[in-house]
């Protein structure tokens, strides 16, 4: 009996949650607020301090930030060397100004207007730097605005403040009065068990996960991949309590060693899923624990304090933006959107809160501060649009491919290259579903009363939800230099039955991409320059068998240029004799 009440007080619990976020999203959504503050909102309502329907907010808040776990692993998969490298300086120096200049800057105006500690001031303020990752993502993707150059800086930014939760939380420990439990071991210890740790794990991704992961993929079962994915985050997680560091840590770190992998598309649309739904969860808790009686006697020092907040951040990010040589409008927009405090903040309130730091009613009241903040989002974003991007906003209807009826052939890339080759696939009636990643290219098709859907064409997910695995053939007509033999790889094992043809830049990526199933490739330029240097030839009376025999032999020496390439791993100047008007004597 006793079994029996538990699981039925569980399942009303379960229903009690969920049913009130359903309707506090559905709710907020409606008026165009992000689904974070509806989980706040909802969390307060059946609280200990609303209506009292759920008491063991600190159960679900312990249990819920598994979802933490995950979003840094996810942080952490979006941390392939390329995208590091492209975007590197707007991480590591925009991204850290940001969260350096805004976090001393919050401190030293709470030192000035408050009466706490140099300790607190500190746990307080350089949270506050933070922003809402899981608020202006979503608003970005939705808007079609991840893309744009101030889309790209902004998600910079979220990514280096994601990475700073690691040193914020070593800050905490740093100043923390907590005394230690039992025989706790020195820090000293606890860095070298956390730099073998680190070591380790690396080592098992390359030579365990990996390969496992090669086995998975040949199966082709799905459900593998999200065991293997969790397998991957707990046991790095879990590795990294043991030792006395962060479970953030080590799931960030199972993250950056699967950044590589050809699956990493595959894992992150598996785990998000669980991310997405835990992290509700969190911030559901968060909710249930916000103190409503302080919140009512502080409510003019809250609504003042976010206000300030929101402040300082457009401030000092609009700023930061000039200086990194943003136009006016998109650094006043990007400022408007990450003014909000985030959902870490919340994080490291209870970590200030163990370390005896902060009180309990200091962290619901800057919690109640943050989410005051978060609520001003969705109005400053209808404000941002108006200083946006300028010729890069968009009215296209950005649909999901999800909802493309399904054709026998798939073309990604609709800019010059990929309107050729839809427009003679249409004349020849073959039904067509087109992918775009770019939001103006499919705002111009539109205009022509063309459909053109949205997404990154090259993702596994995406090409499933387009249906892919029933076409005949994916067509990838972008320009993109770092389509690489790993993610042509992934597509290939995923869809055997579909054919691959792709459009490639120079010889160096044809020779990249030879090998790995592609059916067909062809270089952008290669067929318009023959083209027009015979044009030219016609014009000056050169004798039309010539060339065609000019034509055959260029073709038949280019194709023995890249097989000699080839055979030598890649090395140009193979076969460098078969070039016309060369002595490669001089080079050899």
């Amino acid at each position: 009996m006793e079994t029996e009440t538990h699981m039925g007080d569980l399942l009303l619990g379960g229903f009690i949650m969920l049913g009130a976020a359903l309707v506090m999203v559905l709710v907020f959504r409606r008026f165009g607020i992000g689904a974070v503050l509806g989980y706040l909102i909802a969390g307060i309502l059946i609280g200990p301090h609303g209506f009292q329907l759920i008491s063991n907010a600190e159960a679900i808040l312990e249990f819920s930030e598994i979802g933490i776990i995950l979003l840094l692993f996810i942080v952490g998969l979006e941390l392939a060397p390329a995208r590091l490298m492209r975007l590197r300086q707007a991480i590591f120096g925009l991204g850290m100004s940001q969260v350096v200049l805004c976090g001393i800057s919050l401190f030293l105006l709470i030192m000035a207007t408050t009466n706490f500690t140099l300790a607190a001031s500190i746990a307080i303020g350089l949270p506050l730097a933070l922003s809402s990752t899981a608020q202006v993502l979503p608003m970005l993707q939705s808007s079609g605005r991840l893309n744009t150059p101030s889309g790209e800086k902004a998600f910079s930014i979220l990514l280096f403040q994601d990475l700073s939760i690691i040193p914020l939380l070593t800050i905490i420990a740093a100043l923390s009065r907590a005394p230690q439990e039992g025989d706790g071991q020195s820090g000293w210890l606890t860095a070298i068990y956390g730099i073998i740790a680190i070591g380790g794990l690396i080592a098992a991704g390359k030579y365990l996960l990996q390969p496992l992961l090669k086995v998975i993929g040949r199966i082709a079962e799905r459900e593998l991949f999200i065991v293997a994915g969790l397998v991957a985050v707990c046991g790095s997680a879990a590795l990294m309590d043991f030792i006395g560091l962060s479970p953030a840590l080590g799931a960030f770190i199972a993250g950056v060693m699967l950044a590589n992998s050809p699956y990493r598309h595959e894992l992150e649309a598996d785990i998000d899923p669980f991310r997405s739904l835990l992290l509700g969860f969190f911030f559901l808790a968060v909710g249930m624990m916000l103190d409503l009686d302080v919140v009512v006697e502080n409510t003019g020092f809250i609504v003042g304090a976010a206000f300030a907040l929101v402040a300082v951040k457009i401030a000092i990010i609009f700023g930061l933006g000039k200086l990194f040589g943003m136009d006016t409008n998109p650094a006043l927009a990007m400022g408007m959107l990450l003014s909000q405090g985030g959902e870490f903040g919340f994080v490291l309130f209870a970590e200030a809160e163990k370390a005896i730091l902060i009180e309990p009613e200091a962290s619901s009241l800057f919690g109640a501060v943050i989410t005051v903040s978060m609520a001003t989002t969705p109005f400053l974003m209808l404000l941002a649009r108006r200083f946006g991007e300028g010729g890069s906003r968009t009215s296209a209807n950005l649909d999901d491919p999800a909802n493309a009826d399904r054709a026998s052939v798939i073309v990604v890339g609709q800019g010059r290259f990929g309107q050729t080759v839809s427009q003679l696939l249409l004349a020849a009636k073959i039904p067509l579903t087109l992918i775009d990643i770019k939001p103006e290219q499919i705002d111009i098709h539109e205009q022509f009363g063309a459909k053109v859907f949205y997404g990154d064409g090259t993702r596994v997910d995406l090409l499933r939800r387009a249906g892919a695995q029933a076409a005949d053939a994916i067509i990838f007509c972008m320009d993109d230099k770092e389509f690489g033999p790993e993610r042509a790889r992934e597509i290939v094992q995923s869809f055997p039955e579909t054919k691959l043809f792709a459009r490639v830049y120079d010889r160096r990526q044809l020779i990249a991409l030879k090998g790995v199933g592609i059916v067909g490739m062809k270089r952008e330029l290669f067929e318009s320059a023959i083209h027009l240097a015979k044009q030219a030839m016609y014009a000056i009376d050169i004798d039309d068998s010539l060339i065609d025999e000019v034509d055959e032999e260029f073709r038949q020496r280019d194709c023995d240029r890249l097989e000699a390439q080839m055979n030598s791993g890649g090395d140009m100047f193979a076969g460098g004799e078969l070039r016309f008007g060369t002595d490669f004597s001089k080079k050899t």
